[in-house]
């Protein structure tokens, strides 16, 4: 058997410097993105956490009171960084009667800042008004 004459082996060829610097811009841009990507989810779960606790500071001063006196309900004050309010106002009905007690529209407004950009969430109900205490007759 004869053999064909051995080819000198090919030279190993690497990568271009040019080849090398597109790929490293490549992976610098993907992982920017992927920072970025990462970094907004974190704002947001900070966003939604801050909201929560503004939801649950309004839930529980409308749990304050279960009606509201006749000269109606206004109320301020700040809470941990948030800033609340509550005020009523009477609501019309077309229902009038002795047994039955008039409603105040309540609504509670939660203000915070973050960034320099103000955030708010508000909260509206209805609850009857307290019924005037019924003095006893002396005779």
């Amino acid at each position: 058997m004869t053999r064909a004459p051995a080819r000198p082996p090919a030279r190993a060829r690497g990568f271009t410097l040019l080849e090398l610097l597109v790929a490293l811009v490549i992976m610098a841009m993907s992982l920017a993105v992927l920072y970025r990507a990462s970094g907004g989810s974190v704002r947001t779960v900070a966003d939604i956490e801050r909201r929560e606790q503004a939801l649950v500071l309004a839930r529980s001063l409308l749990s304050m009171r279960d009606a509201v006196g006749e000269g109606g309900w206004s109320e301020s004050g700040v809470s941990a960084d948030f800033n609340w309010s509550v005020s009523t106002s009477p609501y019309p009905t077309e229902y009038n009667g002795l047994d039955i007690p008039p409603l105040h529209e309540v609504t509670v407004a939660v203000t915070w800042g973050e960034g320099g950009a103000a955030r708010s969430v508000q909260f509206a109900t209805l609850l009857p008004q307290r019924k005037p205490p019924v003095l006893p007759v002396i005779r």
